[in-house]
């Protein structure tokens, strides 16, 4: 049986450390061999997209990663992985997502990152794990939060 409580924190003092715990949690996911959907929580320039970046250096990005903030997806194809990297924070209306065809993004060997998902309650399937991350003077806290039996496997794959 899941835990709810099941999670993890962290202090994130640098930009270098932020991208190192990136790179392990997409270790974790592909430890676990199957895709996941992780909502990305905090404030402007929490850390986000640089934790996002991290996890697709991990699967071997080495080109710039930029937030997809107009284009509200990026997605990245890999030999074994998709990993589509999601910014909402523009969404208008939860409409949009519809006609993004937001739910062909969502097959069990996609890895679906999404930056800002309160902003598609009600069309995104919920999360396998949800990360919060706030500011704590000059670094960050992040709290790995498990949503379901799959963030669950993630999360114990990254112990």
């Amino acid at each position: 049986m899941m835990n709810k409580n099941f999670e993890t924190a962290f202090f994130i003092a640098t930009e270098t450390a932020m991208l190192d715990v990136g790179r392990c949690l997409g270790a974790a996911v592909q430890q676990v061999g199957q895709g996941g959907i992780i909502f990305l929580r905090g404030d402007l320039g929490a850390g986000k997209t640089t934790l996002c970046r991290g996890i697709l250096r991990y699967f071997g990005v080495r080109s710039a990663v930029k937030s997809p903030t107009y284009t509200l997806v990026e997605s990245y194809q890999f030999a074994n992985q998709t990993v589509n990297h999601f910014d909402l924070y523009r969404l208008a209306h939860q409409e949009e997502l519809e006609y993004l065809g937001i739910r062909d993004y969502f097959s069990s060997d996609c890895l679906n990152l999404i930056e800002w998902p309160e902003r598609g309650l009600g069309v995104l399937p919920p999360a396998d794990l949800v990360v919060n991350l706030s500011l704590d003077g000059y670094g960050r806290q992040l709290l790995l939060q498990v949503s379901s039996s799959l963030g669950q496997e993630i999360l114990r794959s990254w112990h």
